[in-house]
């Protein structure tokens, strides 16, 4: 699947032709330089790796080499796609005009960290219920994790209080609203995972 990486920057809301109000985000997606190419040959698959953000420090020498074949400045974010159209070769750029105003897109990202998290927040357990019959503080408990001597242990999987967050997370078929190729915007319907200003991947 062909894509391109971006930032979120933000939610807003925008009108649609009949006057609804559409919730949005807003993502700067681009531009972005075909860093290294990957054939069948010599790879075993094609692919194109496409570089987003530059950055002026923190460069291995193996990278700075691999920027430096694509004449272009060290860059942030590396992410490979497959599928790319067209006859692109190493150094060229790829901008939001990739996109187009009204297909479907997949955007994955790093959800925002909650921190270690009980069972209710965690799993949405609801807990014991009622407060009575001595039930003072038990209301957001998991309760009993397994069986007694058979089978002795806990399965694994058990969903249990633990770190909450901070995963990839992909969310499918998110419609392009709009298309502002000069500020290198992409709007798209509905939320995306992550803080602002955290990377994300778009994929067609």
């Amino acid at each position: 699947m062909s894509g391109i990486i971006g930032k979120k920057i933000g939610m807003t809301s925008i009108y649609d032709e009949n006057g609804k109000n559409i919730p949005c985000t807003i993502l700067q997606a681009g531009p972005c330089t075909i860093i290294q190419v990957k054939t069948e040959d010599k790879d075993g698959y094609s692919s194109f790796q496409l570089g987003f953000d530059e950055k002026t420090k923190n460069t291995t020498k193996a990278y700075e080499g691999q920027f430096k074949k694509s004449k272009s400045n060290p860059m942030s974010k590396l992410v490979e796609f497959k599928g790319f159209e067209g006859d692109l070769k190493l150094g060229d750029k790829i901008t939001v005009d990739h996109f187009l105003e009204g297909e479907f897109v997949d955007i994955s990202g790093i959800s925002k960290g909650k921190g270690f998290q009980g069972v209710v927040k965690r799993h949405g357990f609801r807990g014991v219920g009622d407060s009575t019959h001595g039930q003072h503080n038990r209301l957001r408990a998991p309760g009993s994790i397994g069986a007694g001597s058979s089978p002795s242990r806990v399965f694994k999987g058990m969903r249990m209080a633990g770190q909450t967050g901070n995963s990839k997370v992909k969310v499918l078929n998110l419609k392009v609203v709009k298309v502002m190729s000069e500020e290198n915007i992409l709007i798209v319907k509905g939320s995306v995972p992550g803080h602002n200003n955290s990377y994300i991947i778009v994929q067609k």
